[in-house]
């Protein structure tokens, strides 16, 4: 995954809000069809890249404008990474809530809620954090 340009800040947290929302939603209802569109969704922000992104999308076009510039910007492999654990996590669980597991369903859901609601009320990106960690503690390459 190779990180693309910066990104506004503002951007993934209003996403984790949708994801939040959508999250809750699929704990309450156990609808796996919409805990499989939340992975394709997270599917685009990981494989695809954030711009296209649905929620990407949505902030850009409909709050971004409303906003001022931004003040900072973000490296986006982090978020990418962030995005693929998401991913990982709603497939696991779509599987679970589809196959008759719902406890694993459940469980896997409550993960991906867990870090986005992290994300949205507190602006903490628990993936970018695993993401920097994994990067710090990884053997660096020589130079020849």
């Amino acid at each position: 995954m190779s990180a693309g340009p910066a990104v506004d800040p503002r951007g993934p947290r209003f996403a984790a809000i949708l994801t939040t929302i959508v999250l809750a939603i699929v704990l309450i209802t156990q609808w796996w069809p919409l805990l499989a569109a939340q992975a394709v969704v997270f599917a685009i922000g990981a494989f695809v890249g954030l711009k296209p992104a649905p929620y990407s999308l949505l902030y850009r076009y409909l709050v971004a404008p409303r906003l001022g510039p931004a003040t900072e910007r973000e490296d986006a492999a982090p978020l990418r990474f962030a995005q693929a654990v998401g991913f990982v996590f709603a497939v696991i669980g779509t599987v679970g809530f589809a196959a008759g597991l719902p406890a694993l369903g459940f469980v896997a859901t409550a993960f991906a809620l867990f870090a986005a609601f992290l994300n949205a009320a507190f602006n903490f990106c628990l993936g970018c954090e695993m993401y920097l960690l994994i990067k710090r503690f990884s053997p660096s390459p020589r130079a020849s």
